[in-house]
This record gives C-alpha cells, structure tokens and sequence, in this order.
C-alpha cells in the first residue's frame, strides 16, 4: 500500500463526474482502496473519495471516530468501503453543520445537507450493502460522495461569508458559544484559537 498526494481544490480532476467502477472485486481496485486507506491514516482524516487521490472512480473510504461524532457507536473496525455508492434522501429534514475537506486546507464552512439518507453500495467482494443513516454519519457520506460528481463543499453552502480560515474560527466560534453541535474534530480549532476570547467578548458588546 501507499500513501498518496491529496488533489487541491483547482484541480480539474476534482470538477469532472467520476467513472462506475466496473468490477467491484478487481486487484486494482483493492489496492486503490488501500491507499486510500493509509493516506487517510497519514493525514488524520475521516473519509476520502478516489478523486481526491486523482483517481476519477466511484470510490470513497471513510470510518466513523469519535473525532467526528461522540453519539455514533463505533464498531470493532471502524472501516468502510464503498464501490459505485447511491445516495437517497429520506424526508424533508435537514441538517446544518460546520465543514473541513482535505481538498481545500485551511478552510471550513457551514453546509445545509438532508439529514437522513438510503445509502447503497457494493463491497470490494461484491456484495450489496444497502442500510438507512442519519445525523453526521449521513452528512459525512454526503460530503465524501459529493466529490464523485465533482462537488466541492463550498458549492453547497448557502451563505459564503460562513467560510473562514482555521486560524480565525469567528462564525464557528459563535455557534459552539450558542451551544450549536459542532463535530469535536471542529471544535479543537475553537479552542486552540488565541483570539476567542477577545472576539467573543466583542461579540457580547454588540
């Protein structure tokens, strides 16, 4: 296995529509999954597409950790696989939370995304997943699988001035002080900012 270079935002392999992987089952398509893997264990990231990787395959790793949702129960191996992944909508409701992406470093910003979802897939042995998530399990998959269709989270936001640098985390400082859920991976930038408690108490004044 290898760990490879992450595609930045400008790439043009992160705009184009991702091709459907054939077969599932194929050595090539293992061994992308395993690096895909090892780079997301390199960087510390919860999810990554093929994409990503400057592979424009319907393919995307991710596993679910406390780093990204406290209530999520957490299995014994925490990996997921999936090969040519669907996406469907459950209901009206939606879910509005705060977003990072490998592809654009040094940013987050606050994305309105439904908040339940059918999600099919195919297993790299072929077999056919199909299951119902919801909250940041299905926000996650969502944002991993929008890069399939060339999608980058910025192009779902629905107010750009919500997209700040890590360093001044002021909007999402904000919404942690109004007791607003954010992933504990997100808050640690709130915490580790120096100028949170000046903004904050600016903010008060207002």
């Amino acid at each position: 296995m290898a760990i490879r270079r992450i595609a930045r935002m400008g790439n043009p392999v992160l705009n184009q529509v991702a091709t459907r992987v054939d077969d599932p089952t194929a050595p090539d398509v293992a061994r992308l999954a395993g690096d895909m893997k090892d780079t997301l264990v390199d960087i510390g990231g919860s999810g990554i597409a093929a994409p990503q990787v400057y592979e424009s395959v319907r393919l995307v790793v991710y596993r679910l950790t406390s780093r990204l949702a406290e209530d999520q129960e957490i299995a014994a191996d925490p990996w997921t696989v999936m090969v040519n992944p669907e996406l469907t909508p459950l209901g009206a409701d939606t879910l509005t939370g705060w977003e990072r992406c490998l592809s654009i470093p040094g940013l987050h910003g606050k994305v309105s995304r439904p908040a339940r979802l059918r999600l099919v897939y195919t297993t790299l042995t072929g077999e056919t997943v199909e299951r119902e998530v919801d909250g940041a399990h299905a926000t996650l998959l969502q944002h991993e699988c929008d890069h399939l269709d060339g999608i980058l989270y910025p192009m779902r936001m629905d107010d750009i001035s919500k997209l700040e640098f890590d360093a001044e985390p002021g909007h999402l400082a904000a919404d942690m002080a109004a007791g607003v859920k954010i992933w504990p991976v997100l808050r640690k930038l709130v915490e580790d900012w120096p100028g949170r408690e000046q903004w904050m108490d600016r903010r008060a004044q207002e």
